[in-house]
């Protein structure tokens, strides 16, 4: 079994169980932060022998005093036939009020020790012990796979709101989690009896009886040197039996002292279990440190959120792993398809290729990454592979390259398309990997490595008509992805530009409704909306979103995107042709990697065409007036300049500290923003070094030009892009 299966299923089933664990332990661990808050503690410097004095003058017939883990100072006595205990000012030994044990309902108690089933609840509580041993063991395994190792540990957690949630609530509190479940442990072995806590037999020790009166408390040179902080107990001995003895107990362990010599008639040392005992008693409970038990509290809280977060996790993933029909047996298939997915959803873009090669008369097998192999009746292998974390294989897929790296390469051809995220650093790097495997192992391919990013329906079509031209084939891939529910935007206004190259634009401005706050709260766990998510709009008589970075955020009252024909274009043509008040069909999509991290260092916008709406976006909301600096490419400043009054007017408001605009189609001085870049080169390399936050949308290729130039550019601070992404401070948008 996996980390992540082992993990998946002992959180979803025993960790039911352990949430009512971590929300009895939070309620337990309050007690001792109110008792150190209402102790008289000991000063300290003051002695046993000197607390003694004080006691016995207001408590003559003490028996028993006892330095509670709170710091209190706690005289057990008899008034008659009725036993008496109360709180002592060590101070000067008044006493305060009479001292009971913790208000806290005993049945809490028992619930969280042993679900209020007596000895068995003990076992069982043993059991989940170890559970949320296993379980921490297998968060931290996960927690480094997805991050990419210790060095990254602490980087921005991307993914749903579920994802990043239980991610930085583990990052927080794991290493607490974890050591509770071992201090339980350790304490469960005391308690059923598998490992021993007496030190040994007691001594037979008694007081010698001299004829000489027995000396005060204060007087016993053992106590003299013994600090009230190091006590734990001190028992007095009776006064109708003249052989009894004093009885101290420290953490160090116990000792017997004669009452009339004051001598210490027998030592017995802890030993190491009682050592090992009591300080995993401090470390689960808090006891002694009321600043630790207050950490406990919050740690055994999240195991709510823990379990919550997980089980949204698993059922948005369970949803999105579609079951495989029409799967013929391997042996009889020509054509197998393999699949890595760490979210389940490249199962469904597998499922729509199977489908669209069975029309074609094909026999098709899919399977997992792992299972990867060929008979003698394949003809074809297609690889689907998402790259999970840092470039990383999904979980399932972990030992696939070291697989086909023993198999021996035959005729059958490989073709492998990934699936991953541009905004983070290692891009498909997994498929890329399996890619380079496959060659170097002498694998033949029909096609070459394609990447999809964010699963994009429309590039998945695009390779389906390279497979069907390579494969002679009438093969057409229509997937449609699984989506949210939608909300209906009405239209309120828009902003109509000239056809440049022949495509007519527009800038659309949606109300956004009250109802469509809940939808996204109901689907995506958001209420709100920034600049640079994506709005998912489908058009009339299609099932397939089209996505649209947004140039507005929640705050602004509206949902704002900027459109362009697109040739054959049904999302395009469809809301180039809406009119003030018609609607759509729309649900939001984040985009986290896109967002801009709360910092006051420089941020650094390029954008070509269409591209500069989330980057609008960036800028409308920049209140706090962070120095922003605007490339702008186009090709003609009086058609296609976007946003371009306001861009004027929030550069006059301060919003943007500088605006570099190009066009490659006016008559002198025309290019792109690459070259803007390259010209601008001393100051962008000194946004650069002041830690500037880097963010590109356009085109792929405008894209891959502006790397290019910024690599150049940034060569004498030994930057590259590259190096950019991997610290985060650089993050694309591409269409």
């Amino acid at each position: 079994m996996s980390w992540k299966a082992m993990h998946r299923w002992l959180g979803l089933t025993v960790g039911t169980l352990a949430v009512v664990l971590g929300i009895s332990g939070a309620i337990l661990a309050i007690d001792p932060v109110q008792q150190a808050w209402q102790a008289s503690a000991a000063p300290g410097d003051l002695t046993v022998a000197t607390l003694v004095e004080r006691v016995t003058r207001t408590v003559p017939y003490a028996e028993e005093i006892r330095h509670l883990p709170s710091g209190a100072i706690v005289v057990f006595s008899f008034a008659g036939e009725q036993p008496q205990a109360a709180y002592i000012d060590p101070t000067d030994g008044r006493v305060l009020g009479p001292w009971q044990a913790s208000a806290l309902p005993r049945w809490v108690k028992n619930l969280h020790r042993s679900g209020l089933l007596g000895d068995a609840g003990r076992w069982l509580a043993a059991g989940i012990a170890l559970v949320m041993t296993l379980l921490c063991a297998s968060a931290l395994v996960l927690l480094l796979r997805r991050m990419g190792g210790w060095q990254r540990v602490t980087k921005k957690v991307r993914g749903t709101l579920a994802q990043r949630i239980h991610v930085l609530t583990g990052r927080v509190v794991l290493l607490v989690l974890w050591l509770t479940s071992v201090t339980a442990l350790t304490m469960s072995a005391s308690t059923l009896g598998w490992v021993a806590l007496d030190a040994g037999t007691e001594p037979e020790v008694l007081s010698v009886v001299s004829g000489q009166p027995a000396l005060s408390g204060a007087q016993l040179a053992p106590l003299q040197s013994l600090l009230v902080q190091d006590l734990r107990k001190l028992n007095v001995p009776g006064a109708t039996d003249p052989e009894d003895t004093w009885k101290l107990t420290t953490a160090q362990g116990q000792g017997w002292i004669d009452r009339y010599s004051g001598q210490m008639l027998a030592w017995q040392e802890a030993s190491l279990a009682q050592r090992v005992y009591a300080l995993a008693v401090v470390l689960h409970t808090g006891e002694s440190a009321w600043l630790w038990a207050l950490v406990l509290a919050l740690a055994g809280a999240s195991v709510l959120l823990f379990w919550l977060s997980g089980f949204f996790i698993w059922w948005q993933a369970r949803n999105q792993t579609p079951q495989i029909t029409g799967n013929v047996p391997m042996a009889q298939a020509d054509v197998l398809i393999f699949v890595a997915s760490e979210g389940g959803s490249s199962w469904g873009f597998a499922q729509t290729l199977q489908d669209a090669l069975s029309l074609c008369g094909h026999r098709v097998h899919t399977s997992a990454l792992e299972n990867f192999q060929t008979t003698t009746a394949t003809r074809q292998v297609l690889v689907l592979a998402a790259t999970y974390g840092e470039g990383q294989a999904p979980t399932h897929a972990s030992g696939a390259l070291a697989l086909i790296f023993k198999l021996k390469a035959n005729k059958v051809p490989v073709s492998v398309l990934g699936f991953g995220d541009r905004q983070y650093p290692a891009f498909c790097a997994f498929a890329e990997a399996l890619d380079q495997t496959l060659r170097g192992q002498g694998w033949l391919t029909l096609l070459p490595l394609e990447c999809i990013h964010q699963q994009s329906a429309q590039q998945f079509a695009r390779w389906g008509l390279a497979l069907a031209q390579a494969l002679n084939e009438p093969l057409v891939l229509s997937h449609v992805p699984r989506r949210p529910p939608t909300t209906v935007l009405t239209l309120i206004g828009r902003q109509n530009f000239a056809a440049a190259g022949g495509q007519p634009t527009a800038i659309l401005r949606f109300a956004w409704p009250t109802d469509g706050l809940r939808t996204c709260l109901g689907t995506h766990g958001l209420a709100r909306f920034s600049a640079g998510d994506l709005v998912g709009i489908v058009p009339p008589g299609s099932s397939v979103p089209r996505f649209y970075s947004l140039a507005s955020g929640w705050q602004d009252g509206f949902l704002e995107i900027c459109v362009r024909q697109m040739p054959g274009g049904q999302c395009s043509t469809h809301l180039l042709g809406l009119q003030t008040h018609d609607a759509i069909q729309a649900f939001i999509r984040p985009n986290p990697g896109f967002a801009l991290p709360q910092t006051r260092k420089p941020v650094l916008l390029i954008g070509a065409g269409t591209g500069v709406a989330p980057l609008a976006g960036f800028i409308r909301r920049n209140e706090r007036m962070r120095p922003m600096h605007l490339y702008f490419g186009g090709r003609d400043p009086t058609q296609d300049f976007y946003f371009g009054a306001e861009i004027e007017r929030w550069l006059g408001e301060g919003r943007l500290a500088s605006l570099q605009t190009v066009f490659s189609r006016v008559p002198q001085g025309g290019g792109y923003v690459q070259d803007a870049l390259r010209r601008d080169a001393e100051r962008v390399r000194h946004w650069v070094s002041q830690g500037a936050i880097v963010r590109v949308c356009g085109s792929r290729a405008m894209a891959q030009g502006v790397t290019n130039a910024l690599d150049a550019v940034l060569a004498p601070l030994k930057l590259s892009v590259a190096k950019l992404k991997a610290k985060e401070r650089y993050a694309e948008d591409v269409f």
